[in-house]
């Protein structure tokens, strides 16, 4: 059957995948399984977990006879102004959402959970994530286009929502990407991946660039920090800490930070406290006590050691790299849950660099963080969401809260 791995099966244990599998389990549980198998002997922390395969994904799509239908709808996307991109994300969602997963999968997705409990405890806490076979490339990132979902803790919640990633393959975010960086729709599948979580709703959590992101400059590493759970970064909801170090220092054995910034950190997600985890609903965005704004959620010796780990990940995948850190705030351990190529920088000429200059100046009508470092004129266009991204012109320069 088309598209299938020669692999078969639909659970594979992340210690047993390398980044040799992204075919069989997508780029993000590919990587996960290589750090666990060849990072973890180096003193970085990885949760344990496992893969749903692609498998699981193509029977689904087969099974229920969806392949058909969807390329239909897909077929009558406006590719030229997107006007009806939610209509066509909508739809194709809502066909799938009529069809369950195969009592089979079910069945393994819950014999494999029923193992991490056992490693982990009763009602083990896991990350459900989706994994695409086109994500974390160097040329290209899908993340925060699929679905995530934490805090999940049975069996029968954690089913819905491996249903419910593979439905986000088709957000309108993911339809539109793929679109402009041509990827086919039916020649990208999804796996899933299971992670115990760290509790970081009682820590605090980030993201590092093992490259100054702004510039390039290869000896700083970025590390960024909120309180809480990391989807307020990740989603870039909340105004983190920022931390430089520079590596030359940092790898002589010295403290290499050479500068923090604290951010307001104005939301702490958190585990709610409702006994039934449906995704979804299993996490709370709190507002984060006056006191922990002011207070940075790292010290200097947690910096270093997030700065050497990015380091020996780096080294080990050859590139710069974007990471996901997040500490424990039961144990204080610190851990990696996630790694991927940095695609911002990693694609420009590395020894361009272009300043812009705004010769003369008007009347300030509105201010904020801006996206990069060019200058250009145009409408400017004020959108609430992305379900009002077809309002957006060719030309026009994109206002709005969070991107």
């Amino acid at each position: 059957m088309e598209n299938r791995d020669s692999k078969t099966g639909y659970i594979a244990l992340l210690e047993n995948c390398r980044v040799t599998d992204t075919g069989l389990v997508g780029g993000k549980n590919a990587s996960l399984g290589e750090m666990i198998s060849a990072l973890s002997g180096k003193g970085i922390n990885v949760p344990g977990g496992f893969a749903i395969t692609v498998n699981a994904y193509w029977d689904y799509i087969y099974g229920n006879k969806l392949r058909e239908p969807i390329e239909k709808l897909l077929a009558l996307l406006d590719r030229k102004n997107y006007s009806n991109l939610k209509e066509t994300g909508s739809a194709i969602r809502s066909l799938m959402e009529e069809m369950p997963l195969s009592e089979k999968l079910c069945e393994e997705i819950r014999i494999a959970y029923a193992a991490l409990c056992e490693r982990y405890g009763e009602s083990c806490d896991v990350a459900v994530r989706s994994s695409a076979t086109a994500e974390d490339l160097p040329q290209a990132s899908f993340a925060g286009q699929h679905e995530s979902y934490l805090n999940i803790r049975t069996a029968e919640t954690l089913i819905n929502a491996v249903h419910k990633c593979f439905i986000s393959l088709f957000t309108d975010r993911a339809i539109k990407y793929r679109e402009d960086n041509g990827f086919e729709h039916m020649k990208v599948a999804l796996s899933v991946g299971v992670q115990k979580m760290v509790r970081s709703d009682l820590g605090a959590s980030g993201v590092i660039f093992t490259l100054e992101p702004e510039t390039g400059f290869r000896d700083i590493i970025l590390i960024s920090g909120i309180w809480g759970l990391g989807e307020n970064i990740v989603q870039g909801t909340v105004n983190p800490d920022e931390f430089y170090v520079f590596k030359p220092t940092l790898l002589q054995g010295k403290n290499a930070i050479v500068q923090k910034k604290t951010g307001s950190k104005a939301k702490t997600m958190e585990y709610a406290q409702a006994q039934d985890h449906q995704p979804g609903l299993a996490v709370v965005n709190a507002e984060t006590p006056l006191e922990k704004r002011r207070q940075q959620v790292l010290d200097d010796d947690e910096i270093n050691e997030l700065a050497l780990w990015s380091v020996l990940i780096e080294q080990h995948y050859k590139k710069p790299m974007d990471i996901e850190w997040a500490k424990d705030g039961l144990s204080g351990k610190l851990y990696v849950v996630q790694a991927r190529p940095e695609t911002g920088q990693q694609l420009k000429k590395p020894y361009v660099h272009k300043e812009y200059t705004l010769r003369t100046k008007g009347n300030v009508i509105v201010e904020g963080n801006a996206i990069g470092s060019r200058i250009v004129s145009g409408i400017a266009r004020v959108l609430n969401s992305a379900t009002e991204i077809d309002k957006l012109k060719e030309g026009e320069i994109l206002i709005t809260g969070i991107t």
